[in-house]
């Protein structure tokens, strides 16, 4: 029954959010609360939400103070070299837009936080995007794939949960899968490249003025069929991306210029909150905030707190001009922050009813016999559904323990079973239970409902291609 009852609650879920019949909010905390009175646990339900939204407080501030560190570090003109060169890179042409988008977020999940990855490329890629007209989906849909990818590192934590719940070296989990996931990466940046082209296509070919005369690349117009596109794509852009696919159809446009790159926040060279003087001991303080954070030297919502709270002072040692800041970046805070709380009441419910648990243990009792010898493939399949659907503390501490076991039993050592169990990363990353997809959307304004659409048959197709892989080379 409970097993049902979780597989019913996370498609309704689901298909009210692609739907757009409720907003995610709603959704997460409606859906599961109607669930749980439905297992006849209604009477709990306060205490399932309390305990999920203890265990997620700690990722909501640290989510709420990351904004406001990066909102101000974006004010300050910290991330501004870093836009010029991806314009001076891209060249106007779609194409190398959206392959710099899997660039940027894979080279910035170095540092193995989600949440600092989607901000940094969201704050870096969205003005061109909305420059140009491209699809919002997309810059979401190749960050949060990309992403997914690197999420393996072994500082990222899926690696180091795999190696704690079976007591194994998490290098060597991680080495040997390092030329699979390169595969899973070179297939990241392949994809980038075809959407790109596509949506090349669909907005037509795009050209800066001056280009000849060196000039820097702050204004971009279209050149023939350019212009049409260039401001029919920002339509949808401006309307927060919702359902613009790279096969959207362009709508019609204005004659003239696109929009000049002042009218873009976070582009303007003029804009009163630069600190170029600054520049140098913001760019430090980012470096050993992110050095910090790999390391572990404390918990990274102190270390945002305190990053947000030194920034804002050096910055902006007014108290006026910290409350505008604070202010300018409260609308973020409030969304992410209520998504997390939100989710935890669907997380709660989840492991408080014993619906994961079940559901787990269903999936598991209907592996064929057969597939005992095959349980590293086995679990490599299963990790693309269960990291999706579940946390990946309840996937790597309850359900992976029972894969290797059962791989044990047939010979399969439970090296294969860990590093199996990473192939679903890609997709995980944009699973409705993971926080730092509500900042890749909420900044990106793009409805959850179509990031998900658009997102989840390129990711699921990124794992296959890491199993594959792992297969192909002898890993798994």
């Amino acid at each position: 029954m409970l097993t049902f009852l979780g597989f019913a609650m996370i498609a309704t879920f689901l298909v009210l959010i692609m739907l757009k019949k409720m907003s995610p909010i709603a959704a997460l905390v409606l859906i599961p609360a109607l669930f749980c009175v439905f297992a006849g646990k209604g009477a709990h339900l306060g205490d399932y939400v309390i305990d999920g939204v203890g265990k997620l407080a700690p990722t909501a501030a640290m989510l709420m103070f990351a904004i406001v560190y990066f909102g101000v570090m974006i004010d300050v003109g910290l991330f501004d070299p870093v836009v010029r060169g991806i314009l001076r890179f891209c060249k106007a042409d779609p194409m190398r837009v959206v392959v710099g988008t899997a660039v940027l977020a894979a080279v910035v999940s170095l540092d193995g936080d989600g949440s600092t990855t989607f901000m940094i490329t969201v704050s870096a890629m969205y003005p061109l995007y909305k420059r140009l007209g491209l699809s919002l989906v997309v810059m979401t849909g190749v960050a949060a794939t990309a992403n997914g990818v690197m999420n393996t590192l072994p500082w990222g934590g899926p690696t180091a949960r795999a190696a704690t719940a079976l007591k194994l070296d998490a290098s060597d989990i991680f080495v040997p899968m390092i030329p699979a996931l390169a595969a899973g990466l070179v297939f990241v940046l392949v994809l980038a490249y075809v959407l790109g082209v596509r949506e090349r296509r669909r907005v037509g070919s795009l050209v800066m003025p001056g280009e000849e005369t060196e000039r820097e690349p702050e204004s971009l117009v279209a050149a023939g069929s350019g212009a049409k596109a260039a401001a029919g794509g920002a339509g949808a852009a401006a309307g927060g991306g919702s359902g613009a696919g790279p096969d959207a159809e362009p709508a019609a446009a204005p004659e003239g210029p696109a929009p000049a790159p002042e009218d873009i926040q976070g582009l303007d060279p003029h804009r009163p909150t630069l600190r170029p003087r600054l520049y140098w001991f913001n760019a430090g303080l980012t470096a050993a905030l992110l050095t910090a954070m790999i390391m572990e030297l404390l918990p990274i919502p102190v270390l945002f707190l305190l990053g947000a709270a030194l920034a804002l002072t050096v910055n902006f040692p007014h108290m006026p001009d910290q409350k505008a800041r604070i202010a300018a970046h409260a609308d973020n805070v409030l969304n992410v922050a209520g998504m997390v709380f939100a989710a935890a009441v669907f997380t709660g419910v989840l492991s408080g009813t014993g619906m994961v648990k079940h559901m787990a243990d269903w999936l598991v009792g209907a592996i064929p016999d057969g597939m005992g010898p095959h349980m590293a493939l086995v679990t490599g399949l299963l990790s693309l559904p269960l990291t999706y659907f579940m946390s990946n503390d309840g996937f790597y501490f309850g359900v992976l323990p029972v894969l290797a076991e059962a791989g044990a039993a047939h010979g399969v050592p439970p090296l294969e079973i860990a590093r199996a169990s990473l192939v679903g990363q890609a997709l995980h990353m944009s699973s409705p239970l993971v926080p730092a997809v509500y900042v890749l959307v909420g900044m990106a304004r793009v409805e959850f409902g179509d990031h998900t659409r658009f997102t989840v048959k390129w990711a699921a197709l990124t794992s296959l291609v890491v199993l594959g892989a792992g297969m192909l080379f002898g890993i798994i």
